[in-house]
């Protein structure tokens, strides 16, 4: 019997790793130690606000910007700060596509495929477009494309020379949403086709949970925590990654006796110490309006009509401010009037003093 040979027994290296990125401008450190893995295949985002680090991080990972700390790996190779990103082998695209308006869409794809035979190129190029439904447009000039077919060649453009992994810096901000709906499921239809290796930087959580394996959450130059779209919305480590998945219905409490006494009525307190004061945060879907009379009673200060459903602003003593509850369009409630609340989930513990 032939045994495997020790070395191909050894689990495939991250395609990524960051080991303690740090990078300063002056007296602002925009990264702080941040330490990441992307595995083949993966498709991860970076998100947070303007200017948390994130698109400083993709720079760096792409050797535009050098780090002053840290190692970035590719493979579980050190890449060496002055290696630029054709050298990396690295796919690369920004919000403005930075499509070349002198040639031609095909001229544009083959741009990075320089060094391969004219016969490959072409009919790599041709794939490419192909498979992001723009063969027909080969020989148009990039002036004479809509937003949403700019952004499929710079994504056709990005993918031809077969990248280890695609950097994606916020590559669709410019396109409304109608457009930015429908492209950006095309894309990462193709990504996940195609199995390529991405890492895309975003200030939009929805775009985070519904397209992406993992979520790195950066806050001033560091990552707080990292996991699935149902890790950081359902099990928030804080305040601040909960409030930056959606709106929290804040209640301060203190626990008694392993509950927490709430408007909405004793809630578990989790690991919470006797006395301690804690804040339960609730997400609105987690409140349904409850038959006249039961419940927890909430006034309406505001209705709004959304088409689909309606949307109550509602007020309850002892929480923190009003909050919305999505209701039925034909739900009569209106301004001034009181609503019963039922809780249908469990609340979020955090400590009063900790963000």
């Amino acid at each position: 019997m032939t045994l495997p040979d020790a070395a191909d027994a050894r689990p495939e290296p991250p395609r990524l790793e960051l080991a303690g990125i740090g990078r300063r401008f002056g007296a602002v450190q925009a990264l702080d130690q941040v330490s990441l893995v992307v595995r083949a295949g993966e498709i991860v985002a970076l998100l947070g606000d303007s200017g948390c680090g994130k698109s400083t991080l993709l720079r760096v990972v792409a050797g535009l910007e050098s780090a002053d700390a840290g190692t970035v790996r590719l493979d579980g190779r050190p890449v060496d700060a002055g290696v630029p990103p054709e050298a990396r082998g690295i796919g690369l695209m920004f919000q403005d596509y930075a499509l070349f308006p002198h040639l031609t869409v095909g001229e544009n794809v083959r741009f990075g495929l320089g060094g391969r035979p004219r016969s490959e190129a072409r009919a790599i190029a041709a794939g490419r477009l192909e498979q992001v439904g723009l063969a027909h447009r080969a020989e148009s000039y990039p002036a004479t494309l809509s937003g949403g077919e700019g952004q499929r060649v710079a994504l056709a453009r990005a993918l031809a020379p077969g990248p280890r992994i695609l950097l994606l810096d916020e590559p669709f901000s410019n396109l409304d949403r109608r457009t930015r709906d429908r492209v950006r499921a095309d894309t990462f239809g193709l990504l996940r086709e195609t199995g390529t290796t991405t890492l895309l930087v975003t200030h939009d959580p929805e775009e985070a949970l519904a397209f992406c394996d993992r979520i790195a959450l950066m806050r001033a130059g560091s990552i707080v925590q990292v996991g699935t779209g149902e890790d950081l919305y359902e099990r928030p480590r804080s305040r601040f990654a909960a409030r930056f998945f959606g709106d929290l219905i804040e209640m301060p409490a203190r626990c008694r006796g392993g509950r927490l006494d709430t408007p909405f009525g004793l809630l578990a307190a989790g690991a919470s110490p006797e006395g301690a004061d804690r804040l339960a945060c609730l997400r609105p879907e987690a409140i349904r309006l409850a038959e006249p009379g039961s419940g927890t009673p909430g006034r309406v200060l505001r209705r709004s009509y959304l088409g689909a459903r309606a949307a109550l602003e509602i007020t309850v003593d002892g929480v923190s401010a009003p909050f919305s509850l999505a209701v039925r369009p034909d739900e009569p409630a209106r301004p001034g009037d009181t609503v019963a609340l039922a809780l249908h989930g469990s609340p979020l513990i955090f400590e009063v003093d900790r963000d």
